[in-house]
């Protein structure tokens, strides 16, 4: 296999090592990853095609969770490709430019997730406790503003993280031990002062997803609240089912997202490979776990799937 040593010759490049003390079981790990990764694109590609032919789907429910399924397959395909390639073939290489293009992509798109969870925890709020005005406070127009704000404000909140770094000067040693460009592990790699950084770095992950994360606790304790005050047990029950979905995509991402973040920031004595490990698989689990519940828990989405793939 070729061999990538950087060189003063390549001063624009970064090496991506994979996953460093594994390198020999490369192959093999690529072989579920590959899985999970094709397994996501099917099921999210599946969830965009049934909505869009289905006009009985043009709601503001499933707009939210086509938003949804293309920020699963943005996260997913903007490193899966470049890791793969260093799986199978060992080209490590990435120009800088490209490191912090995918770097960009990679936390814009799960900033936008955030926002997108958010606003669907609105909408179940919206239809469980003011039904009667659901179709006129959260119409399609409406809720694609909605998404448009949420791209908005992840843009403006993750690029200053690659403008930054653009500004740091590079060391000699510009290699990254990761499949792909995570934020904290090229700010390792850099040779001046990362302070603001790393702050800046961390304000986004704790703080605004800590607030999203604070707004759907909030939402939920006030649909809880309203369900508790339905007499009718059957009722009672029907508006938890429609939340069930949700509460299980948001426990998911929130989750692994926090626990990746921890685990890397603060789990010095835990393996790198570990890490590196975790981080792929918050980016692989969710655009599996994300359609098939939905297609579990929705019965009208369920129903329409089966429409296109049971057809003989």
């Amino acid at each position: 296999m070729a061999d990538f040593n950087l060189t003063p010759s390549e001063p624009s490049m970064f090496i991506l090592m994979g996953i460093p003390g594994l390198e020999a079981a490369h192959i093999w790990i690529s072989i579920p990853f590959s899985m999970l990764y094709v397994t996501g694109l099917l099921g999210n590609v599946t969830v965009l095609f049934v909505v869009g032919k289905e006009r009985t789907l043009h709601k503001p429910m499933y707009l939210l969770l086509c938003m949804l399924a293309l920020t699963d397959i943005t996260t997913s395909t903007s490193f899966m490709p470049k890791a793969l390639f260093i799986f199978w073939f060992n080209v490590k290489g990435i120009t800088v430019g490209g490191c912090l293009t995918q770097m960009f992509f990679l936390h814009m798109v799960s900033i936008m997730q955030s926002a997108v969870l958010v606003t669907m925890a609105f909408d179940r709020y919206v239809a469980i406790c003011n039904p009667l005005r659901y179709a006129t406070l959260l119409t399609n127009a409406r809720i694609a503003k909605l998404g448009a704000v949420g791209l908005i404000r992840a843009v403006l909140l993750i690029l200053p993280m690659p403008l930054l770094l653009s500004k740091q000067p590079l060391c000699a040693n510009r290699i990254i031990p990761h499949t792909y460009c995570e934020h904290i592990a090229v700010v390792k790699i850099l040779c001046g002062d990362t302070t603001v950084n790393r702050t800046y770095s961390l304000v986004i992950a704790f703080v605004v997803t800590g607030l999203d994360v604070t707004l759907v606790a909030l939402t939920y304790i006030l649909i809880i609240r309203a369900v508790l005050r339905i007499s009718s047990k059957t009722t009672h029950q029907k508006a938890l089912n429609t939340c069930t979905a949700h509460i299980c995509v948001m426990l998911t991402s929130f989750t692994l997202f926090f626990f990746s973040a921890l685990t890397h920031r603060f789990g010095h004595g835990i393996a790198p490979r570990f890490h590196i490990i975790m981080a792929n698989l918050f980016f692989l689990i969710p655009p599996i776990l994300n359609p098939f519940i939905y297609g579990v828990k929705t019965k009208e989405l369920r129903d329409k799937v089966l429409k296109y793939t049971c057809r003989r």
